[in-house]
C-alpha cells in the first residue's frame, strides 16, 4: 500500500524538544523529495522543511529556521523533523509529504495523516 505514517508527536513545553518520523512504503522513497508541512485550524498549510532525494538539500521555512532540523534515511524509508525550543506558535498538525524527483516514479504525490503536536506553557 502506498502510505506515510507520522509518529512521535505529542504534548510539549515552551523551549523543549520533540522529534517526530515519518515512515514511508509503497513506492521509491529514495527518489522522492520529503516535505513536513504544518497546518492549524483556519489557516493555510504551511511549508516547514524539506530535504531533496539523492544530494539531500534542505530547505526551511522562515519560522523555524535555526531551530528544526529535517534528516532522512533511505534505508530505513524514514523522514524525521528534530524539533527544538518550541514555542507555543508551532503548535499545529504536522503533516509529511512526498514528491517525486524522477518522471517515472509513481505516484507523484503523496501525503500522510498527520501527527499532532502541541507546545503548552
Amino acid at each position: 500500500q502506498v502510505q506515510l505514517v507520522e509518529s512521535g508527536g505529542g504534548l510539549v513545553q515552551p523551549g523543549g524538544s520533540l522529534r517526530i518520523s515519518c515512515a514511508a512504503s509503497g513506492f521509491v522513497f529514495s527518489r522522492y523529495t520529503m516535505k513536513w508541512y504544518r497546518q492549524v485550524p483556519g489557516k493555510e498549510r504551511e511549508l516547514v522543511a524539506g530535504v531533496t532525494s539523492v544530494v539531500g538539500t534542505t530547505t526551511y521555512g522562515e519560522s523555524v529556521r535555526d531551530r528544526f532540523t529535517i534528516s532522512r534515511d533511505d534505508d530505513n524509508r524514514t523522514v524525521y523533523l528534530q524539533m527544538n525550543s518550541l514555542k507555543p506558535q508551532d503548535t499545529a498538525v504536522y503533516y509529511c509529504n512526498a514528491v517525486r524527483d524522477v518522471a517515472w516514479a509513481f505516484p507523484r504525490e503523496v501525503w500522510g495523516q498527520g501527527t499532532q503536536v502541541t507546545v503548552s506553557p
